[in-house]
């Protein structure tokens, strides 16, 4: 996926904001989840077309790509980059992504390690290089997805430069922006 500038100040900006906000008023995680939404859709020059209370499903890349996207449960400090997760699905479905799992990690992970992602208490393996991660393979994101809809929240632990570190999010909402993502995606234009 590929940020303008602008979309790039635009992310940062809201999540300031929606930080600030919770603070404020820390009992409207819903409409907090409705800004974080909107607000990654018009980063990445995308349509929300679902906000869930922690996950949206976006349609990006002219409609050739449609996601299931959120950020982690902390928002990342000043100067670093937030943390995301997004589950990926292509148009048309025979040449593509099916529900590939890609995380931004807070942190670039280091040379030649992986990362272990955890839904419920179940491991999953994930290819890392620089500070992203993937899903190995159809199989293995079939399992993170079902993982998914019987889970609260997942981690993502890896090893940084600096030391080990863990991403978390929260999954209300993945389950419905996942199939959202994948029913926008099924219907060829």
């Amino acid at each position: 996926m590929r940020v303008t500038e602008a979309g790039q100040a635009t992310w940062k900006w809201a999540v300031r904001g929606v930080a600030r906000f919770a603070r404020i008023y820390p009992c409207s995680l819903s409409f907090l989840s409705l800004l974080v939404a909107g607000s990654w859709a018009v980063a990445a020059d995308a349509r929300t077309f679902y906000a869930g209370p922690h996950w949206a499903a976006i349609d990006r890349r002219g409609g050739r790509s449609c996601a299931a996207v959120a950020r982690s449960e902390l928002v990342a400090p000043k100067g670093r980059e937030q943390a995301r997760a997004s589950i990926s699905f292509d148009r048309p479905r025979s040449r593509g992504r099916l529900g590939e799992l890609h995380l931004r990690l807070s942190r670039p992970a280091r040379p030649g390690s992986t990362a272990l992602l955890l839904i419920g208490g179940r491991p999953f393996q994930l290819l890392t290089r620089g500070p992203d991660a993937w899903s190995r393979g159809p199989a293995q994101e079939r399992a993170i997805i079902a993982a998914i809809r019987g889970a609260g929240d997942m981690r993502v632990r890896f090893r940084a430069a600096s030391g080990g570190f863990t991403d978390r999010y929260l999954l209300g909402g993945a389950p419905t922006a996942i199939d959202a993502a994948a029913a926008a995606c099924s219907r060829d234009r």
